[in-house]
C-alpha cells in the first residue's frame, strides 16, 4: 500500500436515473474489499472506479419511478448494488448467485465521494440506534459476516472457531454469542485478540493456533489460504467450514483423511440476499450490535487503506465526511 493507488479528483454530480436515488455521503466503511482492489487481488471493472460500498448517506435526490424512501432519510448501501431479477438463480430467490449482478464500488462508483446514485430496491433503511459510523460496517462486513455465520451451519449452544478478527468478525461474533454459542477467536493481532477477549471468547490464540477442543463450524474471515486446512482440522465431526471472503490466496493441498474425512465440509460464501441485509439489521438493532470503529476523515481514505494492510486497524475502518 505506499504506492497510494487513490488519486484525488473533481467530477459532475452524478445524477439518478429511473429508479435510482443520489445521497450525499455521511460515512463510508473501509471494507477488506476495497483493499484487495487497490491491491491488484481484484481487477477494477472500469477504469477510474470510485470503491466504497458500506455506505451511509442521506437521501437529496430521485430519479423517475422511485417510492420507497423519501428526501431527508437516511439509507445504507451494501456491496450487492442490482441484480438482473431474471436468471435462475434470481427466480428462485437467490439472487446472491445472480448470473449478471452489479456491486458496488466495483461495477459502479461506490462511496468514497461526496455523493453517489444508486439503486433504491437495494437500500436498506438504518436503524436509529446506530450512528453514521457504526452503521457503515453493518453493511458489508455486518451482512457477510451474518450469512458466513448461515452458512456454517452452527448448532444451537454450538463452538464456533473464527479465524481472522477483523470488522466482520467481530460484529459476527456478538451474533453468534448473543445465540448462545462459545467463540474460540484464532488471530495474529494482539489487538484483535484483545477485542476478542472484551466480547467474551473462552478461547484467544494466534492465527495457526489449535482450540483447546474441536468446534462445531468455523467462519474464516482472513484472506489466507493456508489457514483452510488449519481450520478443517480443527472441526469437530460433521463441522461446516465457510470461507466468508470474495478473495481467497491459494489453499495448499488438503489431505482427505485429516481435513475432510468425518463428514466435515467446507463452503464458501458468494455477495449476499437483500434479505440477508434486513435481517441482519433487525438483528443488530435487538442485540444492539456494537461496532468496534476506528474513524478516519474522508481525506485519509488512503491513509485507512494502508492501516488495514498493515493489520492496524482494530474492528472496522470508516471515512467520516465533512
Amino acid at each position: 500500500m505506499a504506492s497510494h493507488p487513490l488519486v484525488w479528483g473533481e467530477r459532475p454530480d452524478p445524477i439518478p436515473g429511473p429508479g435510482e436515488l443520489l445521497l450525499r455521503v455521511l460515512s463510508c466503511g473501509v471494507c477488506r474489499t476495497d483493499l484487495h482492489l487497490a491491491e491488484g487481488d481484484l481487477a477494477p471493472r472500469h477504469l477510474h472506479m470510485i470503491p466504497g460500498h458500506e455506505v451511509v448517506g442521506v437521501v437529496i435526490g430521485m430519479g423517475p419511478d422511485c417510492n420507497e424512501v423519501q428526501i431527508g432519510d437516511r439509507v445504507g448501501v451494501p456491496w450487492l448494488g442490482q441484480t438482473c431479477g431474471a436468471c435462475r438463480f434470481c427466480l428462485l430467490g437467490e439472487e446472491n448467485l445472480c448470473l449478471s449482478p452489479t456491486f458496488t464500488g466495483w461495477d459502479r462508483d461506490g462511496g468514497y465521494a461526496e455523493l453517489v446514485t444508486v439503486v433504491e430496491a437495494f437500500t436498506y433503511r438504518i436503524p436509529k440506534v446506530f450512528s453514521n459510523v457504526e452503521a457503515a460496517p453493518l453493511l458489508c462486513s455486518g451482512i457477510i459476516g451474518y450469512r458466513a455465520l448461515q452458512r456454517a451451519a452452527l448448532p444451537a449452544g454450538g463452538r464456533l472457531g473464527i479465524y481472522g478478527f477483523g470488522g466482520s468478525a467481530h460484529i459476527t461474533a456478538q451474533i453468534a454469542l448473543h445465540q448462545g454459542a462459545s467463540i474460540y477467536v484464532m488471530t495474529r493481532s494482539a489487538e484483535a485478540r484483545a477485542l476478542a477477549v472484551a466480547l467474551g471468547a473462552v478461547f484467544v490464540g494466534d492465527a495457526m493456533d489449535v482450540p483447546p477442543e474441536p468446534v462445531d463450524s468455523a467462519i474464516l474471515f482472513a484472506p489466507v489460504g493456508d489457514l483452510v486446512p488449519v481450520a478443517l482440522r480443527a472441526l469437530d465431526r460433521g463441522g461446516t467450514l465457510a470461507v466468508a471472503g470474495i478473495h481467497l490466496s491459494d489453499i495448499p493441498s488438503l489431505h482427505y483423511e485429516t481435513e475432510l474425512f468425518q463428514e466435515r465440509a467446507l463452503v464458501s460464501v458468494t455477495a449476499n440476499t437483500r434479505t440477508d441485509g434486513q435481517e441482519l439489521l433487525s438483528i443488530a438493532a435487538q442485540i444492539p450490535i456494537q461496532p468496534t470503529t476506528t474513524t478516519y476523515p474522508f481525506s485519509a481514505a488512503d491513509q485507512a487503506l494502508a492501516d488495514l494492510a498493515g493489520d492496524c486497524v482494530t474492528g472496522a475502518a470508516a471515512l467520516l465526511m465533512d
